[in-house]
C-alpha cells in the first residue's frame, strides 16, 4: 500500500502556499480549494458505524485514508520538534509533536466544546473555557503531545497563550491569539516547552498545512495510542463531518473525552451546535471507561466552516444523527485501543427505572468492577460477579426500585431472570466462555482486527431509560504498563524489545543483549533518546553487551520517569 498520491499533492500545494505566504497564508489555502476538490474525491468515503475486520495495519490505514477527506474550508498540518524537560533533564532531548487544525477562510462563530470536570484541569482547559465563555470566534486549534501542561510550575496559562500567539502571528489571524484554541496531552506536571513549540514546531506545522486529508492529524495527536482513530459521515446535502480522537488510558470521561476534534462544513448556529455536541457526548464519550480515571485534559471540540446551509428540521436531524454516529464510533475506538485491553465489553441497559444518566452510571459501574473485569479477561463466565456489580449499584443508588423482573444476558444467552440464575449445565458455561474468547483482541496490535464485544444485556422491564456503555477488561498487561506509565519487570523488558525490533532481537534469550544490535533496531523503530538514556544511566558507551538483569533495571529506571 502507498499514499504517494496524497503526499505528492501535499507537496505541490505546500509550494503554492509558501509562495503566497506573505500575502496571506489562509487566503492562499482558500484559493487552492477548487484544485483540492478533485483530489478529495479519493478520500471522501464514509466510515461504517461498525468498522469491518482488518488483516493488517496497512489495510486499516488505507480504510481510514479513504474516509479522511477534510470538510471544505479546513486545513491541517503537523511537525516534530525537541525539548529537554526541566522536570527530568536526565532524559535528554525528547521529541514533541504539534498539530494545527485551521479554517482557511477566516474565523467562525459556530464552534462548541465540552471540557473535563476534573478539579485539576490543564492550563489549555482554563484557556479553552475562557474562549468558549467569551463567545468570540475561533479560527485555529493548536495541539501538542508529550506534555499536558497540567499543574506545572511556572505559568501554564501564559505558556499556552504564548503558543497561541505564535500561531496567530504566523498565520496573520484577524482575531489574534484569542482566535486560537490550545490543547495539550502527555505527562502531567511538566512545564510546557512553549519556546520550542512557538519558535520551531508551530512554523513547521504551518508549512505542512494541507487541505485534503485528516489522517495525518489523527496519527500525529497520538501518545500511547497504538493506532489512529478517525470517523466520518457525509450528509445528503453534501455537508461533511470528520472526527479524530486520541486516548488509551485515564479514560472515564465526565462531560468530555480525552482529546477529540470534529470538523464540519455544515452551518449550524453556535447555541444549537453546543446543544448537539453535549447530546452526542453524553451518548458516546460519557458512556465509556477503560480504567475509571477522568483525565485532567479531556476535550471535545467541534468547529464549522459554514460552507453548507442547513435549512429545515430534516437536515438538522440528519446532522445530529451523523454527529452521534461519529462520536460513538470514536468512543468505541478509544476503548478498543485502551492500554492493555484484551476484551471490549458492551453493556446494553433497557427499561431502567430512572434517567438515561443513571442508566449510564450503572453501565460504567459494571465495566469498572475489578472482579468482573478480571473474569472477562480470563474468559470466565462468572455470572455471579456481574449480578453482584448490578446489585451493588442498585443497592447504593436505587434501593427503592423494584428489580424482581430484571433479566440479564451474557453473549445473548439468558443468565438471570426474576431474581434467579438461569444456568443449564456445562454447555452454557462453555458457550459463554467461547463468546468471550471470540471477542478477545491482541493488546499489542497496531490495528483493530475486529469489532466484536463481550455483549452484556440488562433489562429492568419496568422503566423507560436506556444506555449503551463500552468498557475494557483488566489484564496483566494493563497492570504492567500502568505504574507511572512504566513498563516494568521481565514482561516489560520483552515488551520494549518487541516494540523496538521484533525481527532482529531474540525475545526469549535470558543471557545478554547485543548493544549494537539494539541501537540498530532503534534507528527506525523507536525514539533515539530512550537507548541514549539507558546507556548513560549504565555509564556505558558502545561497550559490547548489556547483562539482561542490568537491562531490566535500566528499563525500569527509564520508564519510572
Amino acid at each position: 500500500m502507498t499514499f504517494a498520491p496524497v503526499l505528492s499533492f501535499t507537496a505541490a500545494s505546500n509550494i503554492q502556499i509558501q509562495r503566497a505566504a506573505k500575502q496571506s497564508l489562509w487566503g492562499a489555502l482558500s484559493s487552492l480549494s477548487s484544485t483540492v476538490n478533485t483530489e478529495l474525491s479519493k478520500y471522501s468515503k464514509d466510515t461504517l458505524s461498525e468498522l469491518p475486520n482488518f488483516d493488517s495495519k496497512e489495510e486499516y490505514e488505507e480504510y481510514l485514508m479513504q474516509a479522511s477527506g477534510l470538510p471544505k474550508g479546513f486545513a491541517t498540518g503537523s511537525a516534530v520538534g525537541s525539548f529537554v524537560s526541566e522536570e527530568a533533564p536526565s532524559m535528554g532531548s525528547l521529541k514533541i509533536k504539534g498539530t494545527i487544525i485551521h479554517l482557511t477562510d477566516g474565523p467562525t462563530d459556530n464552534w462548541a466544546a465540552v471540557f473535563t470536570q476534573n478539579k485539576f484541569p490543564g492550563s489549555p482547559i482554563v484557556v479553552g473555557r475562557s474562549r468558549l465563555a467569551s463567545g468570540k470566534p475561533i479560527q485555529t486549534i493548536v495541539i501538542n503531545n508529550k506534555v499536558s501542561n497540567v499543574c506545572a510550575a511556572g505559568d501554564g496559562v501564559a505558556n499556552a497563550e504564548q503558543v497561541c500567539a505564535a500561531v496567530a502571528k504566523a498565520l496573520d489571524l484577524q482575531g489574534g491569539s484569542e482566535s486560537v484554541l490550545p490543547s495539550s496531552t502527555g505527562v502531567i506536571g511538566w512545564r510546557l516547552p512553549a519556546k520550542e513549540l512557538a519558535e520551531d514546531v508551530v512554523p513547521k506545522a504551518i508549512e505542512d498545512l494541507q487541505l485534503e486529508s485528516a489522517f495525518g492529524a489523527a496519527r500525529d495527536i497520538m501518545t500511547t495510542d497504538r493506532y489512529p482513530k478517525l470517523r466520518s459521515k457525509t450528509l445528503s446535502n453534501g455537508a461533511r463531518i470528520v472526527g479524530i480522537a486520541k486516548g488509551a488510558g485515564m479514560i472515564e470521561p465526565n462531560m468530555a473525552t480525552m482529546l477529540s476534534y470534529i470538523m464540519t462544513d455544515a452551518t449550524v448556529p453556535k447555541a444549537q451546535l453546543q446543544s448537539m455536541l453535549s447530546d452526542a457526548v453524553n451518548s458516546s464519550f460519557n458512556s465509556i471507561s477503560v480504567d475509571g480515571d477522568e483525565s485532567t485534559s479531556d476535550t471535545t471540540v467541534i468547529v464549522s466552516s459554514n460552507k453548507f446551509e442547513m435549512e429545515g428540521d430534516e437536515i438538522i436531524s440528519e446532522f445530529q444523527s451523523a454527529l452521534n454516529d461519529v462520536c460513538r464510533g470514536l468512543a468505541a475506538d478509544l476503548v478498543r485501543n485502551g492500554e492493555g485491553t484484551g476484551h471490549i465489553m458492551r453493556v446494553t441497559i433497557d427499561n431502567f427505572p430512572g434517567t438515561d444518566h443513571e442508566a449510564r452510571r450503572l453501565g460504567r459501574h459494571v465495566v469498572n468492577s475489578p472482579l468482573f473485569k478480571c473474569a472477562v479477561s480470563g474468559n470466565d463466565p462468572n455470572t455471579g460477579r456481574l449480578a453482584g456489580a448490578v446489585g451493588s449499584f442498585m443497592g447504593k443508588f436505587k434501593n427503592d426500585e423494584d428489580v424482581s423482573k430484571m433479566t440479564m444476558t451474557l453473549g445473548g444467552r439468558m443468565i438471570f431472570s426474576e431474581g434467579k440464575f438461569v444456568l443449564e449445565g456445562d454447555s452454557v458455561e462453555k458457550e459463554i466462555s467461547d463468546h468471550m474468547k471470540d471477542a478477545q483482541i491482541d493488546e499489542f496490535a497496531e490495528f483493530p482486527h475486529h469489532q466484536r464485544c463481550v455483549e452484556i444485556g440488562i433489562d429492568f422491564v419496568c422503566g423507560g431509560a436506556s444506555a449503551v456503555v463500552f468498557g475494557s477488561d483488566l489484564t496483566n498487561e494493563y497492570i504492567s504498563i500502568s505504574p507511572g506509565a512504566a513498563i516494568t519487570g521481565n514482561w516489560g523488558c520483552k515488551y520494549v524489545l518487541k516494540k523496538i525490533s521484533p525481527e532482529e532481537l531474540d525475545l526469549d534469550r535470558d543471557d545478554h543483549i547485543d548493544e549494537h544490535e539494539l541501537r540498530e533496531g532503534l534507528k527506525d523503530k523507536c525514539i533515539q533518546h530512550e537507548v541514549k538514556t539507558l546507556l548513560l544511566a549504565a555509564d556505558k558507551e558502545d561497550s559490547g553487551n548489556i547483562d539482561y538483569e542490568e537491562w531490566k533495571d535500566l528499563v525500569n529506571a527509564f520508564f519510572a520517569h
